[in-house]
């Protein structure tokens, strides 16, 4: 029997609130409807104040945790209507939240977005908090989306890898056994290029639309040396990072010092997402020096950052999502609508090989309408 979730979900990037409307049948998924609500201005900045600590942070949490359940609310009333549906066609919400804080080294993750808020302002069933139950079984919380990559991407016999371009990115390897599905954190896609450009340009928008402001500039051989030099590009898998790890305190430091152009900084952090993905596709367990790469996210809609990545995997085939079913800007709306039916039906969401938890769990709490 067809069941609707919904699934909202906002990356480390905070360019707007994804809401997918999906259909799930046994194994079959179907996108039915999605669209991408912004964020107001004034929240939007009080959530990346909130990603690096400062005063009053608990009051001023405490007050955000509310302001983002009332967007979410907004976003699902929004697709309904979308979709000409009502509360009660939805067997429930599946809400990521908006992480704010992820610290996997020191055992903790969080994600802020009120569920019970949620689930009286729309009348619908709310799971969230996917995070924590994984990170009690030891695991880093993330990524999660590997498990849904896994259901809705994978074929049989062949070997295909997925490319999460958020403000973070992250890789699934699908061998078309699930036994062997495995991925992780590469580190920044967005995360930083967004950040830098919102320093340079507070009047103009949120991120270099395009890569426009980038392919102004000229890549600097040095400062990507030593960008690259962080430790966790070598680290081994299980491993998960955030903003909190690559942030423009960071990048300060390396360019302490130095007087490079801004637009040059840009060029070079592109390269940076870039390099830092094509140096760990070749480790891959299982993985050859050709294969298939999907890529969704919001990085999808930055042309030269792909084609930078292209010329970086030349015996890559490189394609997005929409070839398999889903438009890369919904795959991971859909990941968190998935795994609230994942939790609604008591199966597990989570992928020990993926996150180093210690066993299969259900994740989620369940906030009732």
């Amino acid at each position: 029997m067809s069941e609707r979730y919904i699934g909202l979900m906002s990356g480390t990037s905070m360019d707007g609130i994804d809401a997918v409307l999906l259909a799930i049948d046994g194994e079959r998924l179907k996108v039915e409807a999605a669209l991408c609500h912004p964020w107001p201005a004034p929240v939007a900045r009080e959530l990346h104040a909130l990603c690096t600590p400062g005063e009053n942070e608990i009051d001023r949490m405490g007050i955000a945790d509310n302001l983002v359940a009332r967007e979410f609310a907004a976003a699902t009333r929004a697709l309904l209507a979308k979709a000409g549906l009502t509360p009660a066609d939805i067997r429930a919400i599946g809400s990521h939240g908006q992480t704010i804080r992820h610290r996997p080294q020191l055992g903790f993750t969080l994600q802020i977005g009120n569920g019970a808020l949620l689930a009286a302002l729309t009348g619908i069933d709310v799971v969230a908090d996917f995070r924590t139950m994984d990170m009690a079984l030891g695991g880093q919380g993330a990524p999660l989306v590997p498990a849904f990559h896994q259901a809705r991407f994978a074929s049989p016999g062949a070997l295909r890898v997925v490319l999460n371009l958020g403000g973070i990115a992250n890789i699934s390897v699908l061998p078309g056994d699930a036994d062997g599905v495995y991925g992780f954190d590469t580190g920044p896609a967005n995360t930083l290029l967004d950040g830098w450009y919102r320093r340079h340009h507070p009047h103009g928008g949120d991120y270099d639309a395009g890569g426009r402001w980038a392919a102004c500039g000229t890549l600097i051989p040095e400062l990507l040396a030593q960008l690259l030099a962080h430790p966790y590009f070598a680290a081994p898998w299980p491993k998960s990072t955030g903003r909190e790890m690559f942030t423009l305190a960071w990048l300060d430091e390396a360019l302490a010092g130095q007087a490079y152009d801004p637009a040059d900084v840009q060029r070079t952090l592109q390269a940076l997402t870039c390099h830092s993905i094509a140096s760990q596709l070749p480790v891959l367990e299982g993985v050859a020096e050709h294969g298939e790469l999907f890529v969704c996210g919001g990085g999808t809609h930055h042309g030269p950052l792909l084609a930078e990545l292209a010329a970086l995997l030349p015996g890559w085939r490189i394609t997005t999502t929409d070839e398999l079913g889903i438009a890369p800007d919904w795959v991971e709306g859909a990941a968190f609508a998935w795994l609230a039916q994942r939790f609604i039906h008591r199966l597990p969401g989570n992928l020990p090989a993926v996150t180093g938890a210690s066993r299969p769990a259900v994740l989620g709490a369940l906030y009732p309408a």
